[in-house]
């Protein structure tokens, strides 16, 4: 019986290694079918800031992961007050403009944040990167203040298509999401299940965006959203929140 249990136990932390050397890694499957790494888990080479050449530092990278810093530690690194805050930075994956992909990411959010991933981003000068971007909503659903309405809750087409059924898990566990456009054609996969589809450049299209906050928006007229544009990842308040496991494929 003890012999039995040995094998188990270490048969248990083989299994443990394994799953934390995958971590930011690519399986040999994953290459042959085009991922490629956003993130390695050290640097963020090919990242900056929109509207800017260099990765701002209100991003950090720890323990394999990449997070945009809470207000308290904003506060300690800046020299602020208590009632003073820096201005929020957008970062975006510079060294390409994707049209055809399928993108998957881990995030983990802090106890009543938000943030979102955006895809088919246009910088607009000294504008942040909402203005021209499609956003994938990330939030804490049971603490954020921005949580009363079914399509700002994690994976919506924020402020137009809600993600259904609502999947996510609470603050401070892991959540895969992967977002996939072929063609216009958009689904947004939250921990394993589709919850959220719809096609862009289409009159079903423009009218959600009539009918969301952004109908006055003339970055969101047609014929937008753009036909490629880049990859971002938005610092939107001061709860934080971490990323891991950023990849992206072709199609």
């Amino acid at each position: 019986m003890k012999r039995v249990l040995f094998f188990t136990l270490v048969c248990m932390a083989i299994c443990s290694v394994s799953a934390i050397a995958q971590v930011n890694q690519l399986t040999d499957q994953e290459k042959k079918d085009g991922w490629q790494l956003l993130f390695d888990g050290k640097s963020m080479a090919g990242w900056r800031a929109c509207n800017e050449t260099t990765f701002p530092d209100n991003w950090v990278i720890e323990n394999g992961v990449v997070r945009v810093i809470t207000a308290p530690e904003k506060r300690a690194k800046y020299g602020l007050k208590e009632d003073e805050r820096t201005r929020a930075v957008d970062i975006l994956y510079g060294n390409k403009k994707f049209k055809n992909f399928e993108l998957s990411l881990d995030w983990n959010i802090g106890k009543g944040g938000n943030s979102g991933v955006f895809y088919a981003v246009v910088e607009v000068p000294g504008k942040p990167i909402y203005t021209a971007g499609v956003e994938v909503q990330i939030l804490d659903n049971w603490n954020a203040g921005d949580n009363k309405e079914t399509d700002h809750l994690a994976a919506s087409l924020y402020d137009i298509k809600p993600a259904l059924p609502q999947n996510a898990k609470p603050s401070g566990e892991w959540n895969t999401l992967v977002i996939r456009m072929k063609d216009g054609h958009v689904t947004h996969t939250q921990n394993g299940v589709v919850v959220c589809e719809y096609t862009v450049w289409t009159p079903e299209w423009y009218k959600l965006i009539s009918e969301s906050k952004f109908s006055s928006w003339d970055t969101f007229k047609e014929p937008n959203p753009a036909k490629e544009g880049y990859i971002g990842l938005q610092d939107h308040n001061d709860y934080g929140c971490s990323f891991r496991n950023i990849k992206i494929r072709e199609l």
